[in-house]
């Protein structure tokens, strides 16, 4: 059927013209004299969604003072450890004059062009694919737009040190924006008129920025403003309870480091009714995704991965390896730093539930026997150490790497590792030190000196200065060796024993691993299981259960169900996609549990009580 105004319904032709405005709408046309900005950069920016319906994006990027030749780069990694080559989304790359005129481009390698032309003014256009959620991705679409910049914006090698302007066109009327640096808050109707001006390229790539039909929030603690963003319908989440849960979470830790490395933080959330989960962090706030799709998100849970990202201001954004600088867009950056960076993330970060009452000791304590039972449940943490883990982060985009036989987590045993070094300082000390001076040490001489640590040697450094005592043996056992981890001997001075009990679980017959971008794939069928009689095959991607996107971490989702429950899965298999049933099994699984030593004392219940809340038992602040 063919539709014309004579035959369309007007409810019709009114939601065509409004679908329209979007795709249909010119690309505003960047030349060297216009659009003009404040103030001319060494690198210019413009960045058009007028086909954002089509999820291209048109950027531009004017050199003003171009020197008759220049190298382009399109960054080949960014936000996870994982080369994913952007340049694949480019399209059409086109160079012109300050007449007009074009000039010679050359692509000399999959990511790098050269460009040839008359010195003065330049202009390079071209079109980038972008439908990858944050907060690992970059999206665009005519509802929503999110951008990692090193995603989109391609960079001349000699210019990335210098300032560059950033400036969106052609945003839709009805959209706000909100970066979490450089491109601050506008009101809808005025984004295309803001101007963000980075001081390097570095400094723009840590910043991206959300857009669409926005809920913005904000309060004031401790000396900085904090800025809550939400993209989602707001009947998915209570925005108060939100808002009280970052309130307890940030002035916890700020208390904690004692320190406010920021004058504004924001965090940008995105809550989709489908697929999403995971946090990045930036140096001036996080950008955070959580589903929607089951029901309200559930910000109990949302406290765990914010209070994460958090600290990470910090640890990584400031308290940073020296393995990770200077970044290098163009290769792998190999780091054996990652189970300090990311694990002691999740170690502080638990404790600062703790601390803002967020969650009980009980709550912890159960936590943390679930950590060291996900250790021991991977075979593979008898050979590959933490420091191993940290440098083969490269290989997480292939499922086989993340089974359990083959890899450990190195947030899962660097939070362990932080466990125990936090119990190893305290002991020494007799609880008058802590993690909690690990930390601020590292904060006062490193990230304060704008300088970098050693990787492990670096953290080995603080601990044998916060004591006074050798950590040599420490890091040669459990950081850089695979020897089993000293639960007894380290929870023995909070007054704690690690045990085993018998549990029933569910048991699907499958076994499964997530990427970080949360897609989750099967790598294991049990013979003789419901699964194989169902027809699942290891290497299917699991899309759906019971109607809802996959979890990011199905494995543990499925862990909570009782035995003899049915689910149906969505699965695709190359091309095709199918719908399985499939009966969980009975199995009895032996768990860890963390349960009071006979005979604990008073004084082993008062250092457990100032660790599980981070605090040092001296009563004065370092």
């Amino acid at each position: 059927m063919i539709i014309t105004s004579k035959t369309a319904p007007r409810w019709l032709l009114v939601l065509l013209v409004f679908a329209g405005h979007f795709a249909c709408q010119a690309a505003t046309r960047v030349t060297c004299a216009a659009p003009a900005n404040p103030g001319p950069e060494p690198t210019e920016y413009f960045v058009s969604l007028a086909d954002g319906a089509d999820q291209v994006a048109h950027v531009s990027i004017r050199l003003p003072s171009f020197s008759s030749t220049a190298i382009l780069n399109m960054p080949v990694w960014n936000a996870l450890y994982q080369v994913r080559n952007f340049a694949v989304h480019v399209q059409d790359l086109q160079g012109e004059d300050s007449s007009g005129a074009p000039v010679a481009i050359r692509q000399t390698g999959t990511s790098t062009w050269d460009i040839a032309g008359p010195a003065g003014c330049l202009v390079a256009h071209y079109d980038i694919y972008l439908d990858n959620p944050g907060p690992f991705g970059s999206k665009l679409n005519s509802e929503y737009g999110f951008f990692n910049w090193a995603m989109v914006l391609m960079y001349v090698p000699e210019l990335k040190s210098k300032p560059a302007s950033i400036r969106l066109l052609d945003v839709p009327a009805h959209w706000a924006l909100r970066g979490t640096n450089i491109l601050s808050e506008a009101v809808p109707g005025k984004v295309s008129d803001t101007v963000g001006i980075a001081k390097n390229y570095d400094d723009l790539v840590d910043s991206p920025a959300e857009l669409g039909v926005l809920q913005q929030y904000s309060f004031q603690q401790d000396g900085a403003t904090y800025h809550v963003v939400v993209h989602g319908d707001p009947a998915d989440y209570d925005s108060a309870a939100l808002q009280n849960m970052l309130k307890r979470a940030t002035h916890a830790t700020v208390d904690w480091m004692r320190d406010v490395p920021f004058q504004e933080y924001t965090f940008l959330y995105d809550f989709p009714r489908g697929p999403g989960s995971g946090g990045m962090e930036h140096a001036f706030g996080t950008a955070i995704s959580a589903s929607a799709a089951s029901g309200p998100v559930d910000v109990s849970r949302l406290s765990s991965i914010s209070t994460h990202e958090f600290f990470h201001a910090w640890n990584v954004k400031r308290i940073r390896p020296q393995s990770l600088e200077p970044v290098d867009y163009q290769h792998e950056q190999d780091t054996r730093a990652l189970w300090f960076s990311e694990g002691l993330t999740n170690t502080v970060s638990e404790l600062m539930r703790v601390r803002a009452g967020l969650i009980d000791e009980a709550q912890y304590l159960k936590s943390l026997a679930g950590a060291i039972a996900e250790l021991d449940s991977r075979p593979a943490h008898l050979w590959q150490s933490a420091e191993d883990s940290s440098l083969e982060a490269w290989f997480e985009g292939d499922a086989f790497y993340r089974t359990p036989q083959r890899s450990i987590s190195y947030y899962n045993k660097g939070e362990l590792l932080g466990v125990l070094l936090d119990l190893r300082i305290r002991e020494l000390t007799g609880g008058r030190k802590s993690l909690r001076d690990l930390f601020q040490w590292m904060n006062e001489h490193y990230a304060k000196q704008h300088r970098y640590f050693d990787d492990s040697a670096g953290v080995q450094q603080a601990a044998e200065a916060v004591t006074g005592q050798s950590f040599a043996e420490f890091f040669r056992d459990y950081v850089a060796g695979v020897k089993p981890l000293p639960y007894d001997e380290s929870f023995r001075f909070v007054g704690l024993q690690r045990a085993t009990e018998t549990v029933t679980v569910a048991d699907f017959g499958f076994s499964s691993t997530a990427n970080l971008d949360g897609r989750s794939e099967v790598t294991a069928v049990t013979p003789g299981s419901d699964a194989e009689r169902a027809g699942l095959k290891p290497g299917d991607r699991i899309l759906e259960v019971n109607g809802t996107p996959a979890a990011f971490r199905l494995d543990r989702e499925l862990a909570h169900q009782l035995p003899n429950q049915k689910i149906k899965l969505r699965i695709a298999r190359g091309e095709k996609q199918h719908t399985l049933k499939i009966k969980a099994s009975a199995r009895p699984e032996q768990q860890s549990v963390l349960t009071e030593v006979a005979g604990v004392t008073p004084e082993q219940r008062a250092h457990r009580t100032a660790w599980i809340h981070g605090d040092d038992e001296s009563g004065v602040a370092p």
